[in-house]
């Protein structure tokens, strides 16, 4: 199960990058964030604390992106 959730977020992560740079916005944000929680679940469930570091700490960056979005 852990190999289907990083192969399912490394692809929404892919594709919000692809968003992103097509300047297609707000769909890159909240497609971004899918793969950055299905990460940050990944290293959860491995105990890998530089995985939980680097996407945990993007969440909040994309939760500031839709309240930004919504104001």
């Amino acid at each position: 199960m852990i190999n289907q959730l990083k192969w399912a977020s490394t692809f929404f992560i892919l594709v919000g990058i692809l968003l992103t740079n097509l300047n297609i916005y707000p769909l890159n944000i909240f497609v971004h964030g899918t793969g950055a929680i299905g990460w940050t679940m990944v290293g959860y469930m491995m105990a890998d604390r530089a995985i939980l570091t680097n996407f945990g700490l993007q969440i909040p960056l994309f939760i500031i992106g839709n309240i930004y979005l919504l104001v």
